[in-house]
């Protein structure tokens, strides 16, 4: 699922992503659980705002975001 994403830009361009537009709403990212490189994929795992899960990629490629897991928590 492509999404958008609003990133801290720095030597690179989008660098870490701030924040992502999901089910019509933004969530804020809390905490950066981890980030790993792929040949053609960076991928980041995060706590969002909202308490979930969530694992986007971006194309290096193509230059577009996706959402590729979400968990959500189920006390909200």
């Amino acid at each position: 699922m492509n999404i958008k994403v609003n990133c801290y830009s720095g030597y690179r361009g989008e660098e870490t992503p701030r924040s992502i537009f999901f089910n019509d709403k933004e969530i804020q990212v809390n905490k950066i659980l981890d980030m790993w490189l792929a040949p053609d994929h960076r991928y980041f795992k995060f706590l969002g705002s909202d308490e979930s899960i969530y694992i986007i990629r971006h194309d290096t490629k193509g230059c577009f975001w996706e959402l590729t897991f979400y968990k959500g928590n189920p006390d909200l």
